[in-house]
């Protein structure tokens, strides 16, 4: 009865005063339950037509979702001009008193939290629809409810300079992620299905920052590669996933998916994901940069607390201005990504990070190797689904990178390289979606809005491997992909109509090499190169042709791959 009279006061709450019920607590009042739809969209209205987004939030008296920091800051504003009453989100530590109410353990519940009261608590790739409903259970010691699960919801703090906290995890989520201590944070744009907010009337947050702030980079110094202009080269094979040494930086056992581009002052950063689960929220986004001679123990380079981050690309422009792509998930799978972007600029720090397509969605799975085009577009390939025969997506941006637009189209291939032909078309090669048992080849004439699709001459590819596809600065493309022999550099002088070069990447020499993440020990001899990994690469201005494995580095040439 109590949970009915609860939910009668919400509704008329937000139909005759849009003030919530609040709770007393020591210093401060916070609202019982999450803001709900009804009382959200009294300040709101355009939001009933997020109602139901991927089946969620339907009812009044259910949690609202799809608002991001900055609109649920903006409620609080609003409630407080109507009422001459100090409203705004709780700080993390007004959040957690509260949910705790006095207790010590994990859940306000004890060690565990209640079966009966679980809302979907699993990592689950196609989030499953439940009710949002506030005040269904019992409330805290306190007279609070839903202080876990159901929906996360927003905090006034910032977290590294950046993000915005967000406590008390939600559906769709394991339970372990409900726990009163736990920390999850958010860009301030987010918007997803999974999180909400509640509000307190407490004095004003006056240590709140100025304003969010970027993250310092150092380039290495660095010295012209000697072998790089002397004829044809192959340097020494050596590891850029080297394990940190600051005892802070996160590291887990399993780094894959490489990004890698050249730094206008001299030398390489590469980045790329360490995680124990590829479908995990602990996974970091690491970096490492190299001068020449010898890459840098591993420290952290991205990381959105909580979060999924599948997904990484680099992309030097002329300017010197690099550009960082980022896959965000809503939790911790990673097919429901959202697509953000920052810039290094002549500064030396990173602009905070920006959801440039901020749906949580397919499509947005960022694969390394963007380009420039002839006319100045940004292209970005993306996944377009999970599975290994969801094919390619593409983004366009027209002005630099302020803008962009998914084409709509899709690539046969998933992990797809990309190239611009000389007479304007782009050609993509990927895996997956073989065509008469070869690799698949992509063709668009109107800028990646259709394609066309026919058979390579080449393997098709799987499991654990992605290809490049790159133009050398010296003119000819490149092809680095996987045969039946292992890892091969092809060339092609007429634009990808033959390949007349075809070579393993090995200099003949017998090594024993540890490929990491699905490569595993692999031996590299005359006749064997690597068989597995995820390729990305960069030729610096030097001409050096710089190509990562999951965890190998290889330097060579163009004269090298010509060399007989």
């Amino acid at each position: 009865m109590k949970h009915s009279i609860l939910l009668l006061g919400l509704l008329a709450a937000c139909t005759q005063v849009p003030v919530p019920p609040m709770v007393e607590l020591p210093g401060f009042k916070m609202s019982a339950t999450e803001i709900t739809n009804a009382q959200y969209e009294v300040f709101a209205p355009s939001h009933k037509e997020l109602r139901g987004y991927k089946g969620f939030s339907r009812a009044d008296d259910e949690a609202v979702v799809m608002v991001s920091w900055e609109e649920a800051s903006a409620y609080c504003q609003w409630l407080s001009r109507k009422t001459g009453r100090n409203f705004r989100l709780p700080t993390e530590a007004e959040w957690e008193l509260a949910c705790r109410a006095g207790s010590e353990t994990p859940y306000n519940t004890g060690e565990t939290f209640p079966e009966e009261q679980w809302k979907v608590q699993k990592n689950t790739r196609d989030k499953v629809p439940v009710s949002l409903q506030v005040a269904q259970f019992e409330s805290n010691a306190w007279g609070l409810y839903d202080m876990h699960g159901n929906v996360e919801e927003w905090c006034q703090d910032l977290v590294d300079g950046q993000y915005r906290a967000v406590r008390g995890g939600s559906h769709n989520t394991p339970v372990e992620f409900l726990r009163a201590d736990y920390r999850c944070a958010s860009i301030p744009q987010d918007r997803s299905v999974l999180l909400g907010f509640r509000v307190v009337e407490a004095t004003p947050y006056a240590t709140e920052a100025s304003s969010v702030h970027g993250t310092p980079f150092s380039a290495p110094p660095c010295t012209t590669e000697p072998e790089s202009v002397h004829g044809p080269f192959f340097a020494e094979p050596i590891p850029y996933v080297i394990a940190p040494t600051d005892g802070t930086t996160p590291f887990y056992s399993h780094n894959h998916q490489p990004a890698v581009t050249w730094l206008p002052g001299g030398g390489l950063l590469a980045i790329w994901f360490s995680t124990d689960a590829e479908a995990g929220r602990e996974m970091v986004v690491l970096q490492s940069t190299f001068d020449s001679k010898d890459w840098t123990p591993a420290t952290l380079f991205c990381k959105v607390p909580g979060r999924n981050m599948t997904g990484s690309a680099l992309l030097t422009l002329d300017s010197g201005e690099i550009l960082h792509f980022q896959g965000v998930g809503d939790a911790g799978e990673w097919k429901d990504l959202a697509l953000a972007m920052r810039r290094l600029g002549a500064d030396g720090t990173w602009t905070p990070l920006q959801y440039i397509e901020p749906e949580h969605e397919v499509r947005h799975q960022v694969i390394a190797g963007p380009i420039v085009t002839k006319d100045g577009r940004i292209l970005l390939c993306c996944d377009a689904g999970p599975d290994g025969e969801a094919g390619t997506s593409l983004h366009v941006s027209k002005d630099g990178g302020l803008t962009w637009e998914d084409t709509g189209s899709t690539i046969k291939g998933i992990h797809a390289g990309i190239v611009e032909l000389k007479d304007g078309r782009l050609m993509t090669y990927g895996r997956g979606n073989a065509i008469d048992g070869r690799m698949p080849c992509s063709l668009s004439a109107d800028g990646g809005y259709t394609w066309e699709y026919k058979a390579t001459e080449f393997p098709p590819i799987g499991s654990g491997q992605r290809l490049v596809l790159k133009r050398l600065q010296e003119g000819p493309l490149m092809l680095c992909s996987f045969g039946p022999d292992g890892l091969f550099v092809a060339l092609s002088y007429d634009e990808g109509e033959s390949w007349p070069v075809k070579k393993l990447l090995t200099d003949g020499k017998k090594r024993v090499l540890d490929g990491g993440a699905w490569t595993g020990t692999f031996t590299l001899d005359a006749t064997h190169a690597e068989p597995k990994g995820y390729l990305a690469c960069t030729q610096s201005p030097d001409g050096t042709i710089h190509l990562l494995s999951s965890r190998v580095h290889y330097r060579f040439n163009l004269p090298w791959i010509e060399n007989k």
